[in-house]
C-alpha cells in the first residue's frame, strides 16, 4: 500500500508523533519546545492535507482515531528513516570543533562528571559540551545524546559500548542519625534502623536481598528515586543508605558503616551510536571521558 504520508511536510509528521506519544497538545508542545497553538495548527494542517481526522478528543486529552492508529506505524518508520539519515550525515563530519551532548544519571552528573568535563574543556576549548542529567534512558539512536555514561551496559542494537571502570559502594549514615539511633554492629541490626531506599526501582532492594537480608519495599522508612536528592536525605539524617564510597568518604556529615557486607561494585560504561562514534569530536570526548573516569578515585 502506498504511504499516504509520503508527500507530507516532515515537520507535520513530527507533530503528529509527538501528540500521539504524549496524549495531549500541551504535553507534546513541552516535549518539542513549541507553543501549543502552533502544534495544534500543524496537526490540523496534517489532517486537512490527508482529509482525515487523526485524533479524537476525550476528558484526559487526545486519543488516536482509527485512521490515526493505522498511520502511526508508517509515521514511526519515517521518523526512524529521517534519524538514520541525520546520523549518517552527522557521522561524516571531520571537524574537531562543535558540540557534544553527554547524558548521565543525575548523581553522576552532580558528583562525578563536573571536574572531568572541566578537564575536557581545558584540553579541547573548540568542543562545546552539553550535559543532560537524566535518570531515564536516553535514546542514542535518535541523537538525544552523543555519548551516554551508564551504570549498566546498554543493550540497544547499533550502540558501541566500553566498560571504563567500576565504582565501590558502601553503607553510610549521617552522624546526626547515628548519634540519635545508635550504630548497627551487624548486618542484621541494620534492619532495625530507618533505611533510605528508592521508590519505583528495586536496585537497592535486589542488592540487599543478594546479601541475604530479608527486606521488602515497605521496610524503607524514606524513599526517593532522584539519586542526588536521595543522598541529601541520607546526609540530613533520615536514615541509613547506600552511596559510592568516594562520595561518602569525602563527606564530613556522614560515616561509613563497616558491617562486613560484600556489596558488588557498580560498573561504569560509555555508549555511543556506531555511526557517530568515529566522528572526531565525539571520539575525542569519548577518550577523554574514559581517561577521566579511570583516573577518578571511585
Amino acid at each position: 500500500m502506498d504511504n499516504p504520508l509520503a508527500q507530507t511536510d516532515w515537520s507535520l509528521i513530527q507533530s503528529f508523533l509527538a501528540v500521539a506519544d504524549a496524549g495531549s497538545l500541551s504535553a507534546a508542545a513541552r516535549n518539542l519546545g513549541r507553543s501549543q497553538p502552533t502544534l495544534g495548527r500543524q496537526v490540523q494542517a496534517l489532517e486537512d492535507s490527508l482529509g482525515a481526522q487523526l485524533f479524537q478528543r476525550h476528558a484526559r486529552g487526545l486519543k488516536l482515531s482509527e485512521i490515526g492508529a493505522a498511520l502511526l506505524p508508517m509515521a514511526r518508520q519515517m521518523h526512524a528513516a529521517m534519524n538514520a539519515i541525520a546520523l549518517a550525515a552527522a557521522g561524516q563530519s571531520q571537524a574537531l570543533a562543535g558540540t557534544v551532548r553527554i547524558t548521565a544519571s543525575v548523581f553522576a552528573s552532580h558528583y562525578l562528571l563536573p571536574p572531568i568535563l572541566a578537564q575536557i574543556r581545558r584540553a579541547e576549548p573548540s568542543i562545546h559540551l552539553v550535559l543532560d542529567p537524566s535518570d531515564r534512558l536516553e535514546n542514542l539512536l535518535f541523537r538525544e545524546a552523543d555519548i551516554a555514561v551508564r551504570m549498566a551496559r546498554p543493550t540497544q542494537m547499533d550502540i558501541v559500548t566500553r566498560h571504563v571502570t567500576s565504582v565501590e559502594l558502601g553503607i553510610f549514615a549521617a552522624h546526626s542519625y547515628l548519634d540519635r539511633a545508635g550504630r548497627p554492629q551487624t548486618p542484621q541490626q541494620l534492619l532495625e534502623h530507618d533505611l533510605v531506599g528508592f521508590e519505583t526501582t528495586d536496585l537497592i532492594l535486589r542488592g540487599m536481598r543478594a546479601q541475604g537480608w530479608q527486606i521488602d519495599h515497605e521496610d524503607f522508612a524514606v524513599r526517593c528515586d532522584n539519586q542526588s536528592a536521595y543522598w541529601e536525605l541520607v546526609r540530613a539524617g533520615c536514615g541509613i543508605g547506600f552511596s559510592q564510597r568516594a562520595v561518602g568518604r569525602a563527606d564530613p556529615l556522614v560515616e561509613e558503616l563497616a558491617l562486613d557486607s560484600a556489596i558488588p561494585p557498580l560498573e561504569i560504561w560509555l555508549a555511543a551510536h556506531q555511526a557517530m562514534r568515529q566522528t572526531p569530536r565525539i571520539r575525542r570526548v569519548w577518550d577523554l571521558l574514559a581517561d577521566g573516569l579511570q583516573k577518578t578515585q571511585l
